[in-house]
């Protein structure tokens, strides 16, 4: 981290209480705004909602909690009664059994709706507490957790996706439990805080399969780290890898039923052929690897600000803030590399390091995974940023460790500018969702 002169105990107790306080608002900010949009929200737009809801209501009404996929079907987003149209999820039940056993009755009753938002926007809200107690944990000056946090709190989808029925909330909340963990792993070498880490690997994992991959591979990365270092317990091994198996269960399980742990159902294969060829894409030449890679690379930064309207040019021009973040990550990033390679590295470090590798790694299959639709259905809608929340603290922590590199004052100021400022404009400014 950038150096910071000795603090009187004084000193450091005055740090705290400041980055508590804006923790504390940046929290009830965070929960005011998934609570507004969980009242007001469509359930027809975006984020698989009607999927979502059909599957908890569909495991109250036949006390199956571990449904068949073929067995899935719609509600009428409307009246929420079944439909005869077959539900295209392929993510294991866990996630929505646990909200049918904690939710009223949903099928035929459009006003429970809020109840099972309000229980996601509870999950949302841990995970954001989480990720502002790695901050506080983290012992940041001011300037920093204000580049570490609000880089957070104005995630675009993040509010809107915790006031709405969606596995991507307890994928989120297992992700951010993990970061605290490894975070604080690395810092103290305590093995509680592996023990939370593999925690949060199993929560991320029951949700679906990118928590499992995105999760499992930054733990996995940083216990080969403990091991290079000579800072890795033994002991702790074989709680390790039977979290691991509890976690990847669900997958065992669905790969022994289907061949696959992720299966192309389908009404899920239905879904994409009829939805591209209502969009005229089905019968269109389809794209080499490369063309279609840099297509998804334009659309997933995109999504980063949903819009369920037309972008105007200043809209799209607002897409360099999120562009000039993510190069400031990859530079953050190669800082860090080059501290581990010099022995230098701080937990901000290996943290960073691990995320990244999870992230790319995650990105290759989801390019490759989406490339495959393409190439069977033509349709191109695949490029989803939400599906990489459970590592949002990652791109921030990067621009922490940019920062950490900068000596010129005039550059460390401009940067920090960006890295605190670049997040609130881009929320502004940069499209409004619904």
């Amino acid at each position: 981290m950038t150096s910071t002169p000795a603090l009187a105990p004084s000193g450091l107790a005055d740090r705290g209480f400041a980055n508590f306080f804006i923790a504390a608002v940046i929290f009830a900010m965070f929960v005011a705004a998934a609570f507004f949009s969980a009242e007001r929200k469509d359930i027809t737009q975006g984020f698989d909602e009607v999927a979502q809801a059909s599957y908890v209501a569909q495991i109250q009404h036949t006390h199956d909690l571990w449904p068949a996929f073929d067995d899935l079907r719609m509600l009428d987003p409307k009246t929420l009664r079944f439909t005869g149209e077959a539900n295209y999820l392929d993510h294991p039940p866990i996630f929505y059994a646990l909200l049918a056993v904690a939710g009223p009755d949903l099928e035929g009753r459009p006003q429970a709706l809020l109840t099972f938002r309000l229980i996601d926007v509870a999950i949302s809200a841990l995970g954001v507490a989480a990720l502002l107690g790695l901050g506080l944990a983290a012992g940041f000056t001011r300037q920093e957790f204000y580049a570490y946090a609000i880089p957070i709190a104005c995630i675009p989808i993040l509010a809107p996706l915790a006031g709405a029925i969606n596995n991507d909330d307890l994928a989120f909340l297992g992700g951010a439990i993990a970061t605290l963990g490894i975070w604080q792993l690395v810092a103290t070498d305590r093995g509680g805080w592996l023990a939370l880490a593999l925690v949060g690997v199993i929560v991320a994992a029951w949700a679906k399969l990118t928590g499992l991959a995105l999760t499992g591979a930054t733990v996995s990365a940083v216990i080969a780290y403990l091991i290079w270092r000579r800072r890795w317990r033994w002991s702790w091994t074989i709680g390790v890898a039977f979290a691991f198996l509890i976690a990847a269960a669900p997958y065992i399980v669905l790969t022994l039923q289907y061949g696959s742990p992720a299966p192309d159902t389908a009404a899920q294969v239905a879904m994409l052929k009829h939805d591209a060829r209502v969009l005229g894409l089905a019968d269109l030449p389809r794209k080499s690897f490369l063309a279609y890679l840099g297509y998804f690379i334009v659309a997933f930064v995109a999504e980063w600000m949903p819009s369920l309207s037309a972008r105007s040019v200043f809209n799209y021009a607002m897409l360099i803030v999120p562009v000039t973040a993510l190069a400031c990550a990859v530079a953050g990033l190669l800082l860090s590399l080059r501290r581990l390679w010099r022995r230098r590295e701080t937990a901000l470090d290996v943290v960073v390091i691990a995320g990244a590798l999870a992230l790319a790694l995650s990105f290759v299959m989801h390019v490759r995974h989406s490339y495959a639709d393409h190439l069977a259905t033509g349709w191109l809608m695949e490029a989803y940023p939400r599906y990489y929340l459970p590592l949002a603290a990652i791109v921030p922590l990067a621009g922490l460790s940019l920062l950490a590199g900068v000596p010129s004052p005039r550059w460390h100021a401009a940067l920090l500018a960006f890295l605190v400022a670049g997040p609130i404009v881009f929320r502004l400014f940069g499209a409004s969702f619904g």
